[in-house]
């Protein structure tokens, strides 16, 4: 049931305005707010959802003149220069000021919850043509990708391509310097140490870019008989333990720059130079991002000398972390398979395998944002949930 109002009157000489719920709780809303959220045609475009009063047509002192419950359902409230607004008590509610509220909007917006795991990770599997064609698969798909950070797809077929059909189906990938997807085998001059045959320690694709991708595919196209097996690890989770094991070496990870450059010759020619933090925090200092390449960490590091040394400690315990067993994850690809996760989370690897006079093994990579991930979660979050 929508929610019904009470009463609704003015404080504080009309800067807010105070609803009371017929459930018994209330909200308080600035009338800077209200005014600038105005729903009529003249201040709102409903067909695009979007603001047409512009800000410098906003009194941030403004006072509300009158306010009237309409009915249960609808507050008025009229403007000093006698503008009308109206706000519906569903509208209303659902942006209460209280962190009860905004809690819940947060959530239903950006699914924050995470799910932390090491060696003991369950890994999820759901079949690839489950979520091509079924909404309640494919909002699995990505629910789970979103709190747990990876997420196996298996039964494709194994040939190039199937990941751009992926892409279409979330939306589209991020086209980077080595192309829309991009081949992961045994390479003559190799311009990518994945296209080599060697062991790859963990590692977060492009921190050498502004704005890293954030989420991964690698479909298994072709795999090798020995060796070659997948590695994955919780940056979260080991960032996590670092911060409880060793403050100071946290400290150190989420405020030094480290200079990232990667130069060559793939999609297109390109110099790609870029500062990033090891351990990017939000406010509260929690892992938001991990920007870890051992093979495109620049020579050049602009720090002063005298801290050079307690970095490479600090890196150094928390590549130790990543590595240790109770950490890492272990599995082999089989062809058909395509692992999704979430690169500003999970840490990926590869071990070692033999080289051969023909490819022995081939993945499909594609990226994608989260931008356009989570788009696509909450369009299916709408359908599958039956909410407008």
């Amino acid at each position: 049931m929508s929610p019904g109002i009470h009463k609704v009157e003015a404080l504080d000489a009309g800067h807010f305005i105070r609803v009371e719920w017929e459930d018994g709780s209330e909200s308080r809303y600035p009338c800077v707010w209200l005014r600038d959220n105005c729903q009529c045609p003249r201040c709102f475009l409903r067909s695009a959802r979007a603001r047409k009063l512009v800000l410098e047509d906003l009194d941030v002192n403004i006072v509300v003149k009158e306010v009237a419950l309409a009915d249960r359902k609808t507050i008025s409230i009229t403007w000093p220069d006698e503008h009308a607004s109206e706000y519906e008590a569903e509208w209303l509610k659902k942006r209460c000021f209280s962190e009860e509220a905004r809690a819940e909007m947060r959530e239903d917006l950006f699914l924050p919850e995470l799910q932390h795991w090491g060696s003991d990770l369950q890994l999820p599997k759901i079949p690839f043509e489950e979520i091509m064609y079924n909404d309640e698969s494919a909002y699995k798909w990505l629910c789970t990708l979103k709190k747990v950070g990876i997420v196996l797809l298996t039964g494709a077929a194994t040939r190039q391509g199937e990941l751009v059909k992926l892409g279409h189906r979330i939306g589209f990938l991020r086209l980077t310097f080595y192309g829309p997807t991009w081949q992961v085998q045994d390479k003559a001059d190799a311009n990518n140490v994945a296209y080599t045959t060697g062991k790859l320690c963990f590692h977060t694709d492009y921190p050498v870019l502004q704005h890293p991708p954030g989420v991964q595919f690698l479909h298994c196209i072709k795999q090798t008989a020995t060796g070659g097996e997948s590695e994955a690890v919780d940056g979260f989770h080991v960032s996590n333990k670092l911060k409880e094991q060793n403050p100071q070496a946290y400290q150190i990870l989420t405020s030094t720059a480290v200079d990232y450059t990667d130069v060559g010759v793939d999609y297109c020619d390109f110099a790609v130079q870029c500062k990033q933090r090891i351990i990017d925090v939000d406010s509260r200092g929690q892992a938001v991002r991990i920007n870890y390449n051992n093979a495109t960490r620049d020579t050049v590091f602009d720090i002063p000398a005298e801290k050079v040394r307690p970095f490479y400690a600090a890196l150094k315990e928390f590549d130790d972390l990543l590595n240790s067993a109770e950490h890492k994850f272990t599995y082999k690809l089989k062809p058909g398979d395509i692992v999704t996760f979430d690169n500003w989370r999970v840490l990926h690897g590869r071990q070692s395998y033999e080289s051969g006079s023909e490819v022995t093994r081939h993945l499909e990579g594609a990226y994608a944002d989260w931008d356009v991930v989570m788009s696509r979660l909450r369009l299916l979050r709408k359908r599958v949930l039956n909410r407008e």
